[in-house]
């Protein structure tokens, strides 16, 4: 089951939907990584990656469809999910390839880069997150689940 109706919401937290978000926000959001990884979040908090598709930060998902695939090269049962609170701040629509601000978003003024679902950015077709600094995540489960379990 992968829908977010098993849980109350945070106060102040939006439920997911197919827009954008909204500036000054908080969203519930998920973090797909390894049963070692997920340990280290927790101990320490997130840690930026350097690269990737929106450049650097901390890559998450509204869906946690999208989130449950990560990381794409390890077996399901070493994967995990790790729900989070984000306060979004100022979010920047990335919506092509070749968006002029696809990896320099946050040069920019924001905080947080949006891929919409269904663009042609990702081949799943489901939409992601990349939040420029860490301190906007509040991690809200204690244990993250292993897959196909839902995290409650």
């Amino acid at each position: 089951m992968w829908a977010e109706d098993d849980f109350t919401l945070p106060s102040g937290v939006v439920r997911l939907g197919q827009s954008e978000p909204q500036d000054g926000k908080t969203y519930v959001m998920y973090h797909g990584t390894t049963k070692q990884a997920a340990g280290k979040i927790r101990a320490s908090g997130f840690r930026p990656s350097a690269g990737g598709m929106l450049g650097h930060g901390v890559y998450l998902s509204r869906d946690m469809k999208k989130a449950s695939r990560y990381p794409l090269d390890h077996p399901e049962n070493q994967r995990v999910v790790i729900r989070v609170k984000v306060n979004v701040g100022k979010v920047k629509r990335i919506d092509s390839q070749d968006h002029p601000l696809r990896t320099t978003w946050h040069e920019n003024g924001y905080d947080t880069a949006w891929v919409p679902p269904n663009c042609g950015m990702v081949k799943s077709g489901l939409e992601e997150d990349c939040v420029w600094d860490p301190n906007r995540i509040t991690v809200t489960n204690k244990k993250p689940k292993h897959f196909p379990e839902y995290i409650p």
